[in-house]
């Protein structure tokens, strides 16, 4: 079913296109009418939008309602299996933390999260913040941080309302229940106390929307009073709070996707400055913990790739002269095994690794240096781990799931190596993880590079060749995609789709190198490993050569528009959620958001001729072709300040008047929402909904078909 709009959404005839110059070139935008010029002031505040804007997202939006129409009882049965997934009643395993131990819940039929505690020697709950009450009135309503103060008395809370990305940050007397006067309005979300509570931390946005300044809190004085302690001088580098595992040091953290730099703040003396660790040098990363007596002195333990660690290494500096001269290796660096993270407590050093596309926690007794892993037996799976509250305890919690195993929610003593099953996820209509199949395929790209591929699917569902598929990529900023459980990709892998995610270059799966060779002027890697992921399931005879649906968000979703002009004709139907396709002319751009510290990813197109050209060879908006193209599917957030609405806008235009086929060729834009989507859990699983539907339709699954694996289903549940 094609897609039809007004004329006047579809065609805009009236609005002249921008043309500029760029390194002796000409670039011509026939769609950057849709940008509103006052973006900033739209995202606080949707109804600002330029009427002719609005009208045209709406027309879209009228247009793709209209396609989904007959497909309104399938979205409803999706609907009803994916909450028939889900326990509504659900809640967190309670943390400790000091007399208490917190945690989240969710009531029967509720939205958005509770967050509670339980004194740790037993009594009543507390409910502290009522996540549905809260976001009962605004159209969108998503917590950040909450943090409780040191002595249990408040809880920091904060909550965008837009989904912009601003937090307001409140203070919450937790024996009235009732807010302070103390409001800071448009945070980042991020919040930090001092250890003595009379003193918070938090971060502002610059005109631009990047977090550049910390400011400094006293509790009881006006807001207006804060006093800005660190001020970000790079328009290029981002800075979050955080603390260290001893909770003696905050932690201000700047960077890009290439660089890094930390600030202690001293916890135990709020007022004094910050103090820097290590100058920031282009290409240098780390990442800091502390320990109070490491061979009898105060010292950091900090990660970091210095000195050719490409795959990061572990090092140790005194506190009182913490550069890099004095940093002396813990764990040396080990091509081809990635750490993660670690965690420094009294007696050990726990740290997160992946080597061979996998990952694992792995302890160290600091005394004498003796290591141990815990391991997994699964070909695929994802794994990560909670340090908790307690520097001194010996206790971690971590969380595994496979494509066919449920979370399970584990505490661990890193000293006894006891492990105690905390929860296990329940799925109340019924899952048996022996019904199903996760594998994991090396696949030779283009180059010669072997592209992890994992699969999930039903044993009764044939790999002879006739099988559809859903392929996921992401691939970039060196961010895995974990080969986890999730209970609403089953409505796809129940109606016979083997369920695929293609682990290419530009994440970290295989070490540092993985992620090199997926940015910059090797981004086409990418391309070219998803490519190769969806020619090898077809050449194996696992899936159909015409039953192959794309899903890629955000820079998963420049994939996708890179992969729709590269090889139309290898995909049925494609699904890009935000996608990132205005690369060149955002790029370009050096007062959006997210444009000068994603040069080290994508380049510098305004200085670099070079970044330029190869941008725009590839970049998805700029090479829409006069050629058929498959079934699209666009999903957008107005409000979203990190791939702005314009983006997908933009390029489901350019398609519309640019191609030569008729294969339904959809944006949806949720004008309520940013990047995430709708906040509240059951709004979440219609938009997940549409995603299958579109995609059940582009890879012609009946309703026949769909009728016997809901029989199937239904007996499994019985």
């Amino acid at each position: 079913m094609s897609v039809d709009l007004p004329a006047e959404a579809a065609h805009a005839s009236h609005h002249a296109p921008l043309v500029r110059q760029f390194h002796g070139e000409t670039l011509v935008d026939p769609y950057a009418w849709l940008r509103a010029d006052n973006w900033r002031d739209v995202m606080r505040d949707p109804s600002l939008l330029a009427p002719d804007i609005r009208a045209h997202l709406e027309a879209e939006n009228q247009a793709a309602d209209a396609w989904f129409a007959p497909q309104a009882d399938l979205c409803r049965t999706l609907v009803k299996e994916m909450r028939g997934r889900i326990k509504e009643d659900d809640s967190s395993v309670p943390s400790p933390n000091g007399p208490f131990a917190y945690y989240t819940r969710f009531r029967e039929g509720g939205q958005h999260p509770l967050f509670c505690r339980i004194p740790v020697e037993g009594g009543e709950e507390q409910l502290l913040l009522d996540g549905d009450a809260l976001g009962k009135e605004p159209a969108y309503f998503s917590f950040g941080d909450i943090q409780p103060s040191p002595d249990h008395r408040l809880v920091a809370w904060t909550a965008d309302s837009a989904g912009s990305e601003y937090y307001t940050l409140r203070l919450r007397d937790l024996a009235t229940g009732t807010d302070l006067p103390d409001v800071v309005e448009e945070t980042t979300g991020d919040v930090l106390w001092s250890n003595s509570g009379a003193y918070l931390y938090y971060i502002r946005r610059d005109a631009e929307h990047r977090p550049s300044f910390v400011y400094r809190h006293a509790l009881g004085t006006p807001p207006e009073d804060d006093v800005l302690i660190y001020e970000e001088p790079d328009k290029g580098f981002f800075v979050s709070l955080g603390r260290t595992q001893s909770e003696r040091f905050g932690l201000i953290s700047c960077g890009d996707h290439d660089t890094s730099e930390v600030h202690l703040v001293d916890l135990d003396a709020p007022l004094e400055p910050p103090r820097l660790v290590e100058p920031r040098e282009p290409g240098l990363r780390y990442g800091v913990e502390h320990h109070p007596s490491i061979d009898g002195v105060e010292s950091l333990v900090i990660e970091t790739n210095a000195d050719g660690a490409e795959d990061f290494k572990i090092v140790t500096a005194p506190i009182l002269s913490p550069g890099r001269a004095h940093w002396r290796d813990l764990v040396p660096h080990r091509a081809g095994r990635f750490i993660l993270s670690q965690s420094t407590f009294r007696d050990h050093l726990v740290r997160l690794e992946r080597e061979d596309g996998l990952p694992r926690i792995v302890v160290r007794t600091l005394a004498d240096g003796a290591e141990h892993a815990v391991a997994f037996a699964e070909e695929a799976y994802s794994l990560g781990f909670d340090p908790g509250h307690g520097f001194d305890k010996t206790l971690i919690r971590f969380t595994y799931s496979s494509m066919t195993t449920p979370a399970e929610v584990w505490d661990y003593d890193v000293a006894s190596r006891e492990r105690v099953l905390r929860k296990r996820q329940e799925v109340p209509s019924g899952h048996d993880p022996a019904r199903y199949v996760t594998r994991r395929l090396m696949v030779e790209a283009k180059d010669g590079a072997r592209v992890p591929v994992s699969l999930l699917f039903s044993r009764d569902t044939p790999l002879d060749g006739s099988a559809p598929c859903l392929l996921y990529g992401y691939g970039a900023y060196g961010i895995s995609i974990p080969a986890g459980f999730s209970t609403s990709r089953l409505s796809l892998v129940d109606r016979g789709f083997v369920y695929a995610i293609a682990h290419i270059r530009g994440g970290t799966e295989k070490g540092w190198r993985w992620y090199l060779d997926g940015k910059l002027t090797s981004k086409t890697n990418t391309f070219h490993d998803f490519i190769a992921a969806a020619d090898h399931l077809v050449e194996a005879s696992i899936v159909a050569p015409d039953r192959i649906v794309a899903h890629g968000g955000s820079a998963g979703g420049m994939l996708m528009g890179a992969v729709a002009n590269l090889r139309p004709d290898r995909f049925a139907g494609i699904v890009a959620e935000v996608p990132f396709v205005d690369v060149l002319n955002t790029m370009l751009d050096d007062t959006l958001p997210l444009t000068p510290p994603e040069w080290p990813e994508w380049g510098n197109p305004i200085t670099d001729a070079e970044a330029f050209r190869f941008i725009r060879a590839y970049s998805p908006y700029d090479n829409v072709a006069a050629t058929d193209y498959p079934a699209i599917l666009a999903l957008a957030g107005l409000t979203d300040p990190r791939v702005t609405y314009w983006e997908p806008a933009k390029w489901v235009a350019k398609l519309r008047a640019t191609r030569t086929n008729d294969a339904p060729l959809l944006l949806k834009t949720n004008m309520d929402a940013g990047h995430g989507g709708a906040a509240g859990r059951f709004d979440r699983l219609e938009e997940t909904a549409l995603v299958h539907a579109f995609a059940l339709a582009a890879a012609k699954v009946t309703d026949t078909m769909a009728d016997v694996a809901a029989s199937a289903l239904a007996d499994t549940a019985r």
